[in-house]
């Protein structure tokens, strides 16, 4: 961080996702004096962290993280395009734009580092995929790494055509599981429970079943085994999920290349 603490950190768009960024660096121990935000309308939490609001920007900052959204990417980069082709790196978590592209926008020899985090990524538990273009070293990958993990997980992909399938699996991946909790609701409450209890009971499922697997040293698939007795309710229940025709198999990987053959649609 000592790098960022005097070079300084440029952050363009500070919506949820750029927010929670900027909250975990702060309460990590960055100086707010080392920040320079550049957004239209700031929220009353970002006026009060002392961060440079809608200033001039630092002549060589060790990093501008780009999180405004896609579509506003083209109008937002040419007033960074001096901070192109130098020592500072541009990290961007705006999905759907290529390496090439922000090299075209930037310049050939400017380090770039293409982030995809996911929605948790704004309470602090997300996972984000990263991966650099030819100009960033190994020494700007770590710092895109470090300050990633302010808002949760972070690993390193091994090149960019990585990041459909990331983005299909992960980035996308908590509307499944929202979907798993209402569709659990649902049946819970044709089963005859209430709907507020049936919510209750999957919400707080999903949750500590999430939080069980990630903590524990057993894989998803032994957790299964151990919650299953053979022959009992549980398994019978997986004998409809688990069918190789139509159960979860392969309805997710369905799913998941329905969605990297859109991602492709829309990077054309």
């Amino acid at each position: 961080m000592d790098d960022l603490k005097t070079r300084g950190l440029v952050l363009l768009g500070c919506g949820k996702m750029g927010s929670a960024m900027l909250k975990g660096w702060l309460d990590g121990g960055l100086p707010a004096s080392s920040v320079t935000v550049l957004t239209p309308r700031p929220s009353d939490w970002l006026k009060a962290t002392g961060v440079n609001l809608n200033t001039e920007l630092p002549k060589n900052p060790a990093i501008v993280l780009l999180a405004v959204k896609p579509q506003k990417m083209a109008e937002a980069l040419p007033a960074l395009r001096g901070l192109g082709n130098g020592d500072t790196v541009f990290l961007s978590v705006a999905a759907g734009i290529t390496l090439a592209t922000y090299e075209e926008m930037l310049g050939a020899n400017t380090p770039i580092i293409r982030a995809m985090p996911n929605t948790p990524s704004a309470i602090g538990r997300g996972v984000t995929g990263i991966v650099g273009n030819a100009s960033a070293s190994a020494a700007h990958v770590d710092l895109a790494d470090q300050l990633l993990q302010a808002v949760g997980q972070v690993v390193r992909l091994e090149n960019e055509t990585q990041i459909r399938a990331l983005t299909a699996v992960s980035g996308c991946g908590p509307a499944y599981v929202f979907h798993l909790i209402e569709s659990m609701a649902a049946a819970g409450e044709a089963a005859g429970l209430t709907a507020e209890m049936a919510l209750q009971l999957a919400k707080a499922t999903v949750a500590g079943a999430g939080v069980l697997a990630e903590e524990s040293d057993e894989t998803p698939t032994q957790l299964r085994i151990n919650v299953t007795s053979p022959n009992g309710v549980t398994a019978e229940a997986l004998r409809v999920l688990m069918n190789e025709k139509d159960g979860f198999p392969p309805l997710l990987d369905r799913a998941i290349k329905a969605a990297m053959q859109r991602d492709a649609e829309l990077a054309k």
